[in-house]
């Protein structure tokens, strides 16, 4: 069965061309897709016997809500069952600008950072660019609200599953769908290299953010077992060519952990590191998801953050929010298969 969610608007007119009708009436099924409809039935103005085609060739089904939890601070977690009965997580946050959504892209991951509670178990399977899309389009519904800004960074590793992702943007950018600009999509990495190499091939005017954690080899390979393959040289030159070839400002992810990796001389090493890059720094106090990592003290982030602003280079501490719900950056689980969850 096709995942009618994953094509684009172009591949369901030549669908709808395959099934013995006319080019506009793909044209007449995506429109329906955004617009509302729950089923094929629901696309009214479409002959009976198209539809009946389209339910023999197609499968339209949504991510559904598993469950549902409301931070104090109005952040929305939403636990997502797919059409095979995988779960996974997404997070509604309000700002000042808009509603961003942070969507997962597999369910787990492979990726192995020791601070990560998404990676436990390991990756089940990559999400199909309508899955990724589909808790846009589910969120969007329940909430009765519009989502104008996404961040990939809930569970999985993004550049693992680059097609889907891609197709995904393109997709959700589509102005007979959601008309999200590429702007106001970011996608956060561990660091794949050879990934980042196509990223960059397709010249998207996306905001990519880069998980460092740590400006020393040896230290970071133990917080995050990507770095053996693609160390911090590697990466910092890997980045260097998608700057060049974008021109976009690269978002450095930081997690500091209490008496790990918060010291003035971590951030004067990472400054020294990224010199060569036009960058902003995006501390996050780590959250926690596993055992032995602890929030840095207010005196470490501050002191942390100085070092850059100091110097001219752009560093914040990102807000806070859903951490009372496990919502929080790298505290999004994996629940394989579960029927019913509490």
């Amino acid at each position: 069965m096709i995942d009618i969610y994953s094509l684009t608007r172009a591949e369901l007119c030549d669908l709808t061309v395959s099934l013995g009708e006319k080019s506009y009436r793909g044209k007449q099924v995506f429109k329906w897709l955004y617009g509302g409809a729950e089923s094929f039935d629901d696309m009214t103005d479409l002959p009976k016997a198209f539809r009946e085609k389209l339910k023999e060739t197609c499968r339209m089904t949504l991510p559904q809500i598993a469950r549902k939890q409301v931070s104090k601070d109005g952040t929305v977690k939403y636990a997502f069952r797919l059409y095979d009965g995988e779960v996974i997580e997404s997070v509604v946050m309000s700002y000042h600008h808009g509603n961003t959504i942070c969507v997962s892209t597999q369910a787990g991951c492979n990726m192995g950072c020791a601070f990560c509670a998404s990676t436990v178990g390991g990756k089940t399977r990559d999400l199909m660019a309508g899955e990724i899309l589909g808790q846009i389009v589910s969120a969007q519904k329940d909430m009765g609200l519009r989502i104008g800004n996404v961040v990939l960074m809930g569970m999985g590793e993004p550049l693992d599953n680059l097609e889907q992702v891609l197709r995904f943007m393109a997709i959700a950018n589509d102005e007979e769908c959601l008309h999200i600009g590429y702007r106001h999509f970011t996608l956060s990495t561990c660091g794949l290299c050879d990934q980042l190499k196509k990223l960059a091939e397709e010249n998207l005017p996306i905001n990519l953010s880069v998980s460092v954690h740590s400006p020393f080899n040896e230290e970071r390979s133990k917080m995050m077992p990507v770095n053996k393959k693609y160390p911090l040289e590697k990466l910092v030159e890997s980045l260097c060519a998608y700057q060049q070839k974008t021109g976009r400002r690269i978002s450095v992810e930081y997690a500091l952990i209490q008496g790990k990796n918060d010291s003035v001389a971590h951030a004067r090493a990472l400054m020294k590191l990224f010199s060569p890059l036009s960058y902003h720094v995006n501390v996050i106090p780590v959250n926690q998801a596993r055992e032995g990592f602890v929030k840095s003290k207010k005196q470490a982030v501050a002191a942390f953050l100085e070092c850059f602003t100091e110097r001219g280079i752009p560093a914040t501490a990102r807000r806070e929010l859903g951490s009372d719900i496990s919502a929080a950056c790298g505290q999004l689980k994996h629940e394989v298969k579960q029927t019913e969850l509490q």
